[in-house]
């Protein structure tokens, strides 16, 4: 079983918190964004797909720490949020100004991708409510100790959105660490949200002098080379030409350099098409690595949330005690099932994730 040192379930209100922005999800369909006549719509967001995937596929107990614009908009992400089942009483609600000058909410319009067509998303997500946060908004303590939780989440997009955020998320994983919670981060790096505020360096500079902090390290090849400055021997665009001796390796150096690092786990991905991937994912713990059994040719309906959904298994088999070698299965079948169902949040139950945990089939189930 793993050495992390988590609280009893018994003693908590919250298995997980999780800290970041939630938005609204503009969906075209098999269309584009910039032909379509209409939108699906879901809520989304990389920290906050971590929590609601442990509510919705494990039955834990999630609450999101966020804030939104107080309009139809926002009340439409309410509105989703509650299908999800993820606890609410930390959203602060912002009074909007009628037009978005002093506040908005988030938007990100994302094209699944077909065939040789890649995913695209599109953000409109400057000046939001969450991006406003600052350090002694949120009561920390009451949340961590008062309520009880035994798992906080947050990441590197949450951390890009503004000057303040990694301010926050840093007195986050602090109050987390003073009242013995266990803290994960996930890179997630992504280059439009660092372009114009310093780019790679500016990412290398924040995720840095956060990830001292962090006892559960998550991400894949670009997100540790882009934001923690690890590079990944032999990585080009085609996953097949790697052995995962490489990503140990790189994963042998961040524990080296971070040794506050309890578990590291990265997925591995080779996007032969948008709609075929080959899917795996590592996991170091314990002074040992844990290998989730390979899936090549995946096919992919929407790859967005693929994964938050692995970060979620990955979590749940932690907190269930279930050993890492569970906990990295779980997560890369989880993110696999995720990526079968358009919109970012998972929409498939355990025993479905544990049946393909044990290499079933795709044969119907009636």
């Amino acid at each position: 079983m793993s050495k992390l040192n988590l609280k009893p379930a018994s003693a908590i209100r919250w298995d997980l918190v999780s800290l970041g922005e939630v938005m609204l999800r503009l969906d075209p369909g098999v269309g584009r964004v910039a032909t379509t006549r209409q939108f699906q719509v879901w809520e989304g967001g990389g920290e906050y797909n971590v929590a609601r995937g442990l509510k919705r596929c494990f039955g834990l107990r999630t609450s999101i720490v966020t804030a939104l614009a107080d309009n139809p908009v926002g009340r439409l992400v309410e509105d989703l949020m509650f299908q999800g089942g993820v606890d609410q009483s930390h959203v602060s609600w912002v009074k909007y100004d009628g037009v978005g000058r002093t506040v908005r909410n988030g938007l990100n319009f994302t094209e699944r991708g077909f065939g040789m067509r890649a995913a695209l998303g599109c953000s409109d997500r400057g000046n939001t409510a969450i991006s406003q946060l600052v350090p002694g908004q949120i009561d920390w303590d009451e949340i961590f100790k008062s309520e009880g939780t035994r798992w906080f989440h947050t990441g590197g997009i949450f951390a890009a959105l503004s000057d303040s955020t990694p301010l926050v998320a840093k007195e986050a994983i602090e109050a987390a660490h003073r009242n013995g919670v266990i803290v994960s981060y996930d890179l997630n790096y992504r280059d439009s949200l660092w372009k114009s505020i310093g780019g790679k360096q500016r990412a290398l500079e924040v995720n840095s002098e956060l990830a001292p902090l962090v006892d559960v390290m998550l991400g894949n090849e670009e997100d540790f080379t882009a934001s923690l400055g690890f590079e990944v021997e032999g990585v080009d665009e085609h996953m097949s030409d790697l052995d995962t001796a490489n990503f140990r390796r790189m994963i042998e150096k961040a524990v080296a350099k971070y040794p506050n690092f309890k578990v590291v786990a990265t997925t591995l991905r080779n996007a032969r098409t948008a709609t075929i991937n080959d899917w795996g994912a590592v996991c170091y713990a314990d002074g040992q690595f844990y290998e989730a059994r390979p899936m090549p040719g995946l096919e992919i309906l929407d790859r967005v949330g693929g994964g938050d959904s692995f970060a979620s298994g990955l979590i749940y088999g932690f907190l269930a005690d279930k050993g890492p070698q569970y906990a990295v299965d779980c997560g890369c079948a989880h993110g696999a099932l995720a990526m079968t169902t358009p919109g970012d949040t998972t929409m498939v139950t355990l025993p479905e994730v544990e049946r393909v945990m044990k290499g079933g089939t795709a044969r119907v189930l009636r």
